[in-house]
């Protein structure tokens, strides 16, 4: 039986590619006229039911998705296939 994936779980796959990748952490920061998008972070995207890998495209919070709509075991072995493309182009 394979164990169930939890949200707090996939957050901690996006944290990684995140510092892979060298983007910011959070998609968004808070500033005095507002919040700001960070453009590049990756982020959980949450819809249908499922859930996706997203990236912040531009400064509206526009994103690209980079996985569809998954269930979280799913989602989360597409990320770990994503780490380890990072990390062979990294050369680690």
């Amino acid at each position: 039986m394979t164990q169930r994936v939890t949200e707090k779980q996939l957050e901690a796959i996006v944290d990684r590619i995140n510092k892979a990748t060298n983007q910011p952490a959070t998609p968004y920061t808070k500033t005095p006229s507002g919040p700001k998008a960070n453009i590049g972070n990756y982020h959980l995207g949450f819809q249908y039911g499922g859930v996706s890998l997203q990236q912040m495209h531009n400064e509206g919070g526009g994103v690209n998705v980079i996985f569809e709509t998954s269930p979280k075991r799913e989602l989360a072995d597409k990320m770990h296939a994503f780490l380890f493309g990072i990390d062979t182009l990294k050369g680690n």
